[in-house]
């Protein structure tokens, strides 16, 4: 990535005095961009540094997402990259409109199937409340802290 991001800024802003051109982790790779040449120029930077190391870019995998409505396709090797209306980077959603609702209602809806996965528990007469809440702290809370992660 450094390869990428030394020719200068064209990443987005993200504090004062910091720009933010990519989001990477093992082989998942989110790169971000103001403009449309911005996104091709990063695009067949990021393809022809990886070749040149033996790595090929899956197009099939590799999505685009824009916050424009401009139909400027983004290619590879002169295919058109797909477009998607949103894509989860480390387990969280990102959308066309900037926003965590679709991300959000994910969590809850994983918060509240590990809520009725219990049901049994919750509806039992033979546990006592202490108990209850016990094995809520040790269970659903777990999974709402890893959602938040």
């Amino acid at each position: 990535m450094e390869t990428l991001t030394s020719e200068g800024k064209h990443g987005i802003q993200w504090t004062v005095q910091n720009q933010l051109d990519d989001l990477d982790l093992a082989d998942d790779l989110t790169l971000l961009s103001h403009t449309y040449e911005q996104t091709q120029i990063k695009t067949a930077s990021v393809a022809a540094v990886s070749a040149s190391i033996g790595l090929i870019i899956h197009k099939g995998k590799t999505k685009v997402l824009k916050y424009t409505r401009k139909n400027n396709p983004i290619t590879l090797d002169g295919e058109t990259l797909e477009e998607g209306e949103s894509f989860t980077y480390l387990g969280s959603i990102i959308d066309e409109q900037g926003g965590s609702d679709a991300d959000v209602k994910a969590r809850i809806g994983k918060a509240r199937i590990a809520f009725l996965q219990l049901k049994n528990i919750w509806n039992s007469k033979q546990l006592s409340t202490n108990i209850k809440v016990t094995i809520f702290n040790t269970n659903d809370k777990t999974v709402s802290s890893t959602m938040r992660s």
